[in-house]
């Protein structure tokens, strides 16, 4: 029989996965459709706002001749408040991002931050690198900081050669790499989603108010009623003002946040980059 040589095993992954909650992605949304109601029932449904107050209230009070223009937007019907409670969800999860992806980039230039390292691993200093990961913090410095640990690890592994080496600091990187960029694209969806869906619920909306609208006109009829059907279609357009700068809003806070996660993105490869090129370069 021919003789089975052991082969050398690439250690197992040190990163650890984080811990986090999902709690804000379903109560976030739902406080927020309940909010849009009580701003659209209470605040814009206020019966002083209104000439001819329904006073019995309920669920859905059928106010008439509003005062204001902010009245009038509660005549846009029901709609109204999820389109609301959409908004809200916009201006939620946009702070949320804002929060988590401004700790993710950390203190300083990433850019500044990955010459710094390079410089150290130069000069074969692993321990001023790690340092310097410390100050920086955010995504890019956890990559790049798993990535060393097992970079300072490597440097004296004797049973594995130059190549088995890089390709443990290379799974280090990829592995941090997996637990970070979640975190960062994390309820981006609701916006994305809003961003194509807050146009549609609000021409529904609009297209709601206009049935209304020339429901009553044939009933009605005459010269009276025209004036009538005018005030109802400028009522159902609030639908689609407040649809569509929903829609826009989320559309900008997607891309900004998107264009920062892909900086981040590019700091994170360029750290794998380094950390494998320098190991292979001075550790031969």
């Amino acid at each position: 029989m021919a003789e089975i040589k052991p082969t050398a095993s690439v250690k197992a992954t040190s990163v650890q996965p984080k811990k986090s909650s999902n709690a804000i992605s379903w109560i976030a949304p739902i406080v927020c459709i309940i909010a849009g109601y009580a701003i659209w029932r209470f605040i814009l449904g206020n019966p002083d706002g209104f000439e001819n107050p329904d006073s019995k209230g309920g669920f859905w009070p059928h106010h008439q001749k509003p005062k204001n223009a902010l009245s009038g937007i509660y005549e846009g019907g029901i709609i109204v408040p999820l389109l609301i409670g959409m908004l809200l969800i916009v201006i939620v999860f946009s702070i949320e991002r804002f929060l988590t992806i401004r700790r993710a980039l950390g203190n300083g230039s990433i850019s500044d931050f990955v010459r710094k390292v390079q410089y150290h691993l130069a000069n074969r200093n692993v321990d001023a690198a790690l340092s310097e990961c410390d100050k920086q913090r955010g995504s890019v410095g956890n990559v790049m900081k798993a990535g060393l640990r097992r970079y300072k690890e490597m440097i004296n592994e004797t049973g594995l050669n130059t190549e088995q080496k890089v390709m443990s600091i290379q799974k280090e990187v990829e592995e941090a790499t997996a637990l970070e960029l979640p975190m960062l694209q994390k309820n981006l969806v609701f916006l994305s989603t809003i961003t194509s869906v807050g146009t549609l619920v609000a021409l529904l909306g609009t297209v709601l108010g206009m049935i209304r609208s020339f429901a009553a006109l044939g009933k009605d009829g005459g010269a009276g009623a025209a004036g009538d059907l005018a005030v109802g279609i400028s009522e159902a357009l609030y639908n689609t003002a407040l649809g569509i700068g929903t829609s826009a809003l989320a559309l900008i806070m997607y891309n900004i946040f998107t264009t920062k996660i892909d900086s981040i993105t590019y700091g994170i490869d360029e750290s794998g980059f380094t950390l494998t090129q320098s190991f292979g370069s001075l550790y031969k």
